[in-house]
């Protein structure tokens, strides 16, 4: 169990996602809502405000209660990416998936939240599913943009969509709803996801079925917040999406495409970017724009991670921990 003795609690106050489109004091307001992951972050949500605890040494999922499920998120693996600076993002994905199986708790299943290839090739798919079933989890898929591009991403959804759900899904695991969307269909200007009437059509007959005090959790490639959507870091039919969940007093939103760790809280709705296990992509504005960041091989690993989520039946408690690879 990590030390959790040195705690710190934050409230963090972000404009809303609509104002980020600025630059200025909007581009301080986006950074200010970015956190690198340090040895591990623990985000405990409670009434949909989190508060960090930083975790020491070779964090590990946090044991909330001797009742608790947990899962795991993975993201960005991008099998196939050869440059700078991982030029073997195989080793680094099974560095990953290693790190969940020395876990202490064994997890319920994985999530793995797009972006498994690099160029959608069949070899690419082949080695990231032999890495990701070592793991020995269930594992439930959403494509990224570099998943679909060849045959409007049927050789994905072939390989990686179970037989009884279509481009998008849903299924329950103690108590808690998970829904998983696809965005990168369709992408609009500048690189925005896209969801779709279909696709908001069957997420609003979903949710109808469903109390809202259903904890719900939400998977996606692109950010379901307006993150940064001048390098396409949002959904551009998003807000349709998360009316509909409003009237629910725990939804947890997941994400991958931006390769670091960023949170911000709306209401009863929380947003969490992750890590990739493949290479960084730079702070929003930081750069001339998203895309692989040339770091030191030594300090790479220190920028790639998993995510661990708990939960605990009957509260309205998740409990979040980002650990890199290395420290």
């Amino acid at each position: 169990m990590p030390d959790l003795t040195n705690e710190t609690n934050q409230t963090n106050e972000i404009d809303p996602p609509e104002t980020l489109s600025g630059y200025g004091a909007k581009r301080r307001t986006a950074l200010s809502c970015m956190a690198w992951a340090g040895a591990g972050m623990l985000w405990t949500l409670s009434g949909g405000v989190p508060g960090s605890k930083l975790l020491s040494g070779t964090a590990q999922a946090a044991e909330v209660d001797r009742h608790a499920f947990s899962f795991v998120q993975i993201s960005d693996s991008h099998i196939g990416f050869s440059k700078d600076p991982n030029l073997d993002p195989a080793s680094t994905l099974k560095e990953a998936v290693d790190k969940i199986r020395a876990s202490n708790e064994k997890p319920a299943f994985m999530i793995h939240t797009g972006d498994i290839s690099h160029l959608s090739k069949p070899g690419e798919f082949d080695t990231a599913a032999q890495i990701v079933g070592s793991a020995g989890l269930d594992v439930h898929y959403v494509p990224g943009e570099h998943d679909v591009l060849i045959d409007d991403g049927n050789s994905y959804f072939e390989r990686f969509s179970k037989p009884a759900d279509k481009k998008w899904y849903s299924f329950d695991q103690g108590g808690v709803h998970f829904i998983g969307l696809t965005n990168v269909l369709n992408m609009r200007g500048g690189g925005l996801g896209f969801l779709g009437d279909e696709q908001l059509a069957w997420l609003k007959q979903d949710l109808t079925r469903r109390s809202s005090s259903t904890p719900l959790v939400v998977f996606a490639h692109i950010p379901l917040w307006s993150l940064y959507p001048q390098w396409g870091w949002g959904t551009d039919d998003s807000a349709q999406a998360l009316s509909l969940m409003k009237r629910f007093g725990s939804v947890t939103v997941l994400n991958g495409h931006v390769h670091q760790v960023a949170q911000k809280v709306e209401g009863d709705i929380s947003f969490y970017s992750a890590m990739s296990t493949a290479f960084p992509q730079p702070a929003p504005g930081t750069a001339a724009g998203p895309g692989p960041m040339k770091v030191p091989a030594d300090t790479l690993r220190t920028l790639l991670g998993v995510r661990s989520v708990n939960y605990v039946p009957g509260q309205m408690e998740l409990a979040i921990v980002d650990t890199r690879l290395s420290v």
